[in-house]
């Protein structure tokens, strides 16, 4: 039997109910993902706030879970072939996840794979580029004086949601059916108003998009998931 007490990262954040998944995780874009993945699909999980500071994610333990100092992070002390699986990586545990329960990733092969090409978009471009945005706008690259980076990725901004706003055209969901494409994408849009940068892209441009976002949040799982865990305490 998995002992998750002799797991490093228990020394910090011990879990409550061992034979729960673990979420070691933070209510950003990318953590929310998967709260919302787990509230959506109802696998019993215990939740383990992991702030964004570098005694949290630089820790030792936290670092014996994922080197990459990032959450999320997560431990299924029931994964695949009868073995425990640690999973760092949003993109990686949304898979795994729809994979386990066998909900969010289509009813084919081939659904499958077209939800999996929109989720490789928000990770590879929708989620960095809005996050240098903000960085650039919200954060210490605000400074910078060069007017050149920030524009680089209003730019950048701009056309990922327009190939979402055309997306869209004929469907409510990103993928067909609500999907794990859609857990991942919809955070990153909602950022837009925490960076403070909806009137910097041209927000009302894109009606499509603002209406999907708006049914997105109008989810319960989604609710709930948006504030596990919470940014408090």
């Amino acid at each position: 039997m998995f002992d998750l007490a002799a797991h490093p990262i228990s020394a910090r954040w011990p879990a409550l109910h061992p034979d729960h998944l673990q979420l070691y995780s933070f209510p950003t874009p990318n953590g929310v993902k998967v709260s919302i993945m787990l509230e959506e699909t109802g696998l019993p999980y215990e939740v383990h706030r992991v702030t964004l500071n570098d005694a949290d994610v630089k820790s030792a333990e936290f670092l014996s879970l994922n080197p990459n100092n990032k959450i999320p992070a997560i431990i299924d002390p029931n994964g695949p072939d009868g073995r425990p699986l640690t999973l760092f990586e949003s993109g990686a545990i949304l898979l795994y996840l729809g994979e386990k329960t066998g909900k969010l990733l289509g009813n084919s092969a081939h659904d499958k794979h077209q939800i999996t090409q929109w989720l490789m978009f928000q990770m590879g471009g929708l989620g960095p580029m809005l996050g240098q945005l903000g960085y650039f706008h919200k954060f210490a690259g605000s400074e910078i004086e060069d007017p050149r980076p920030k524009q680089r990725y209003i730019n950048e901004a701009r056309r990922l949601l327009n190939v979402i706003e055309g997306q869209l055209a004929e469907r409510d969901w990103i993928a067909g059916d609500y999907s794990i494409a859609d857990i991942a994408i919809a955070p990153w849009l909602n950022a837009t108003e925490y960076y403070g940068v909806r009137d910097t892209i041209g927000w009302s441009d894109f009606p499509r998009t603002i209406a999907y976002l708006e049914r997105f949040l109008d989810r319960p799982a989604v609710k709930r998931g948006m504030i596990v865990p919470s940014r408090e305490g």
